[in-house]
């Protein structure tokens, strides 16, 4: 019989949720190439032993971040899906993340737009990843957006796909402007003006 731990050997005298929130804030802050082992060790107060042994090479352990990251720092994004409305599920989820990026608590923007938009060839699977994450993210909201036209909620030629992206792109515009030191006020501004699209597209 297997085991997938090894029996001997001291376990792990480290919570394993808690480092790869550290890693996180790492790769967020720093992306994935300015990002050195040295860095992560450091900030997940692990040597490089047991950071190899739990998480595997660096890029597994970005994977693993970037999932918590969405597990965790965007989890309000399913709640944004379940408002009764295509405008109210439009308007949740441009605050939120308007919201989420200028927050205090941790770096400003998303790692999942600052954590590879530059990679060397070698490293080509980090923004394949990224890219992944947003489209799962695109195609979750589509396909709440054309249930919308279903119900009549939305007129009966909206384009769900095209409003989803629109949706899409002014959140991923509003993380590269938070990370520039856009406030929180001058998004909902932002969002204001681009709630008046959805609006003339309501029944």
């Amino acid at each position: 019989m297997t085991t997938d731990r090894p029996s001997t050997g001291r376990p792990r005298g480290f919570d394993e949720e808690a480092v790869l929130d550290r890693a996180v804030e790492v790769f967020w802050r720093q992306g994935y190439e300015g990002t050195s082992m040295s860095d992560l060790t450091g900030a997940m107060g692990i040597n490089r032993p047991s950071l190899y042994a739990t998480f595997g090479s660096k890029e597994q352990l970005f994977q693993r971040a970037f999932d918590r990251y969405r597990e965790t720092k965007v989890a309000y994004v399913a709640d944004t899906f379940e408002q009764p409305t295509a405008y109210a599920v439009v308007e949740s989820f441009l605050r939120s993340s308007a919201d989420a990026l200028t927050a205090g608590d941790h770096p400003r923007g998303c790692l999942s737009v600052q954590g590879g938009l530059a990679c060397s060839p070698q490293n080509a699977r980090v923004p394949e990843v990224l890219a992944a994450g947003r489209a799962t993210t695109e195609s979750a909201l589509a396909q709440r957006l054309a249930r919308a036209v279903e119900d009549g909620d939305l007129r009966a030629e909206t384009d769900a796909r095209a409003l989803a992206r629109f949706v899409m792109v002014l959140s991923e515009g509003f993380a590269v402007h938070a990370s520039a030191g856009a406030e929180r006020d001058d998004l909902h501004a932002s969002i204001d003006i681009a709630l008046r699209s959805v609006a003339a597209l309501c029944s």
